[in-house]
């Protein structure tokens, strides 16, 4: 199973509800600590994690906070995904570092592993936090010839 950790979806719950207010909005790690109704100390944590990797601002003094370092139309989940996880990657072998997996050099799956990742890294790429504060639904995908197949009439195997 492909999961995001706990501390990834916190930090994806506290951008949200960051994306959600005005650019012109500071936010405290209490305030977002009692709208997210998640401990202070993870909020404190996350909050530190998202500015060290520039998804986030901070601003000093007593009326200080943290914003976003951009608007929510230019950040991308793979960059809040990643700045908290770390590079992302399906696989050992999915990664650019050569070593990690004792099957590489025998490996018959690895290019196929390294092109289902890019696939997945440009999905998370595409989808903005601006996507994630309202409703979506997906309505087609694209086949290998990019074409357009809408969802509800897609049934069995695609590739």
């Amino acid at each position: 199973m492909i999961r995001l950790g706990k501390l990834t979806d916190y930090g994806l719950v506290l951008i949200s509800e960051m994306a959600r207010h005005p650019e012109t909005t500071l936010h405290t790690a209490r305030d977002l600590s009692a709208q997210c109704h998640l401990p202070g100390p993870t909020v404190s944590k996350l909050l530190k994690v998202l500015l060290q990797n520039r998804v986030l601002v901070s601003h000093r003094g007593v009326k200080g906070g943290y914003s976003l370092a951009r608007e929510p139309e230019a950040i991308s989940l793979a960059q809040v995904i990643s700045a908290i996880e770390g590079p992302l990657a399906l696989t050992e072998c999915s990664m650019d570092v050569t070593g990690l997996c004792d099957l590489e050099s025998s490996c018959q799956i690895k290019d196929n592993q390294r092109i289902i990742n890019q696939i997945i890294l440009g999905a998370l790429k595409n989808v903005m936090l601006s996507d994630l504060i309202r409703p979506m639904q997906l309505a087609a995908i694209r086949d290998k010839r990019g074409t357009l197949i809408p969802v509800s009439s897609l049934t069995g195997r695609m590739q």
